[in-house]
């Protein structure tokens, strides 16, 4: 059976002109595969049967009609004026040659792997996971060396005269974590990511036959979780430094290096603090105080949601009115209404009659846009891929968003019709993001409760602006999210957050579908609608929904460490905890922990800032017996250990109600 050719690459040379060789001058020409051997990804270089003479090699410029000559003479120096014009063209046009291969050469066999033939000693093979290091020159072309682990060695230099290296590096990027050393710009330092990542993912987001996962890699604007390598790489570049010397992290080791996961240049806040002794930095340990008892209430009635307007409309007291909902959420009969305030569509204090007018203006924009999509014709969506591709992908994932919901179960439902149209209309809204999938689990609860395809059109429009950065290819801002979920979470429990990352966890991937669609798929649909409603009033802080997956997650440590899941086990344990979480018991701990933290004295500066604590004005607190007073003694905090350069040592402190942290503050 024959192994699955990743990438391939013609032209790639090896200079044999070293002091040494008899063959000085010689340019050794060869074939560049990753082939992908029984899931073991292999990079072979095996050279060409003839040689190449440097002095009839050409390369295309950036005009594919006009052809450079590569004048090197034996003893000339590399660095001669005419060669160095060259070279610079040659660089400048490295791009260009991987589109327009305007030069080629006779395609010929691979030489055997014969060690009698004398070509035979410049191959090699290698596995991705032996691969230590890529360093990365610029002589005109680009050449790569690649240096290996166990035995420490580097082999023979590559130089892709004709272009392509990046396109290999690309390549690499899928199944291994490429990052640039930190001191040295030219060394790509190689680290491999756990094998199973992907399938994972696959398995995490894609429950039986609703696929939230596609294909990413196709095209970003109508997919974003696709196969997950791609999603895996950008998460792995944004947390995973390079594994130097190939470092395993013990059980429930202290670690507290948040340089390597790059929090520092993701989240403000995040700086390192730099001693006056250079190279040292002081770690911070806490104790958060006992988490203090929180109540709820009921769901706010019609009756109190009417008394909460004027007569001529307007809603008064509204941080007051936002302070209940939180605590008890609304009624379902209010939600169609209040909805529309909590998002944004409606101020709070407009009147009566200029909601009228709005909605009438907001009427006539949504229609006009529809009219956009549906007066194109079936000879114009042929020539219209972005249209087509968006129509194909929606059709698909409205068969499938929430068919056992009555309101779009069974065939022909006037509900499926509704979804597909907001859907539709959203991508004349914003062409640059386009349908992105997930976007339809956000519409459905929405479209659910307003029952009306305008309202709902710019209800989500709303609720996009705030979960834009989910669905951008990018998705920074799913990275940024773990991030800042995974410093939450080592600031709360630092044994529960060390046994994650003991199990490679640590950044907590298993809670990607949680924040990419904010729990859609965790929860029934009267708790989501719950749950959404309670975050929309901004309250206890900012990103309260981190603190909703901490204390899911602080439900489940114990069964995760007694258990010793490891990191398949974590993932689907997470996974199978869909629609059997209980929205109010997660709602009390959610709000205990935050005012367990924000009675902390003298709390990290970043932990402030991922929660907003450092504008109060914005996010009041929920004073008095009805809203849980706080009366838990204060937290203490000490400062514990001192680490210089890559070497920190960590003391235990007492631990104190089972909380205990590890911060660099």
């Amino acid at each position: 059976m024959s192994c699955p050719v990743l990438f391939e690459h013609e032209g790639v040379f090896i200079h044999s002109n070293t002091e040494a060789s008899e063959d000085q001058d010689l340019l050794v020409s060869g074939f560049l595969r990753i082939i992908d051997k029984d899931g073991e990804i292999i990079v072979e270089y095996k050279p060409l049967e003839d040689t190449v003479d440097p002095s009839n090699m050409l390369c295309a410029g950036k005009d594919s009609s006009s052809v450079m000559e590569w004048a090197y003479c034996p003893g000339e120096e590399r660095s001669s004026p005419q060669q160095a014009v060259v070279l610079e063209q040659q660089q400048s046009y490295e791009t260009e040659w991987d589109m327009i291969n305007a030069v080629s050469f006779p395609k010929r066999k691979p030489c055997a792997l014969n060690h009698t033939h004398e070509k035979s000693k410049w191959s090699f093979t290698f596995s991705v996971w032996d691969l230590r290091s890529i360093t990365v020159k610029e002589e005109g072309w680009s050449r790569l060396v690649f240096g290996m682990k166990e035995p420490p060695t580097l082999l023979p230099s590559l130089h892709f005269h004709l272009g392509g290296s990046e396109g290999f590096i690309d390549c690499l990027r899928r199944y291994i974590i490429i990052t640039e050393a930190p001191d040295d710009e030219t060394c790509l330092l190689v680290s491999t990511p756990n094998r199973a990542l992907s399938q994972s993912f696959e398995n995490l987001l894609d429950d039986n036959n609703y696929g939230l996962v596609t294909k990413l890699k196709k095209d970003p604007y109508v997919t974003t979780l696709g196969g997950f390598s791609k999603v895996t790489n950008y998460i792995f570049d944004a947390f995973r430094g390079p594994e130097l010397e190939q470092q395993q992290r013990k059980p429930h080791e202290e670690v507290a290096d948040l340089d390597i996961l790059g929090l520092g240049e993701v989240i403000p806040g995040l700086e390192i603090n730099q001693q006056e002794e250079p190279g040292f930095e002081v770690i911070t340990r806490m104790d958060l105080g006992a988490r203090p008892e929180v109540t709820r209430r009921e769901p706010l009635s019609a009756e109190d949601w009417a008394k909460h307007q004027d007569q001529e409309g307007r809603v008064e007291n509204v941080p007051q009115l936002k302070k209940i909902i939180f605590k008890g959420g609304l009624c379902h009969a209010v939600r169609k209404e209040a909805w529309k305030f909590l998002l944004g569509y409606y101020t709070w204090d407009s009147t009566y009659d200029e909601r009228k007018g709005q909605q009438r203006r907001k009427t006539d924009e949504y229609f006009r846009m529809k009219l956009q999509w549906k007066s194109v014709s079936e000879e114009q969506e042929r020539r219209n891929s972005r249209l087509r591709d968006c129509r194909s992908l929606i059709e698909k994932d409205v068969n499938r968003t929430d068919r056992t919901n009555r309101f779009y179960e069974g065939i022909d439902n006037p509900g499926l019709v509704l979804l597909h149209d907001v859907l539709m209309t959203y991508c004349m809204y914003d062409f640059d993001l386009g349908y992105v999938q997930g976007m339809s689990d956000l519409l459905s609860p929405i479209l659910y409760v307003m029952d009306n395809e305008v309202d709902a059109f710019w209800c989500f429009v709303s609720f996009m602006d705030q979960m834009h950065q989910n669905f951008e290819e990018p998705m920074q801002g799913m990275k940024t999210q773990l991030i800042q979920l995974s410093t939450l979470l080592r600031l709360l429990d630092l044994a529960f957050w060390n046994y994650l990352e003991s199990q490679d966890s640590g950044y907590l991937y298993f809670c990607f579908r949680w924040l990419l669609i904010r729990f859609k798929r965790e929860l029934s649909y009267p708790d989501v609608l719950r749950l959404w409603e309670v975050m929309w009033t901004g309250l206890p802080c900012q990103n309260f929904h981190l603190l909703v997956c901490c204390a899911i997650l602080d439900s489940e440590k114990r069964k995760i460490m007694e258990e010793n899941y490891g990191f398949n086990e974590i993932l689907k344990h997470i996974n199978e905890l869909s629609m059997k979480l209980d929205i109010e018991e997660i709602l009390h701990k959610s709000e205990a922990i935050c005012m367990q933290i924000r009675s902390c004295k003298d709390l990290p500066y970043s932990v402030s800032e991922i929660l907003g604590f450092n504008t109060e004005s914005k996010f009041p607190r929920l004073e008095g017996r009805e809203f849980g007073t706080l009366d838990s003694p204060r937290p203490t905090q000490r400062q514990e250990v001192f680490s210089n350069g890559h070497n920190r040592h960590y003391r235990e402190p007492p631990t104190h109600n089972g909380c205990k942290v590890s911060f660099i503050s």
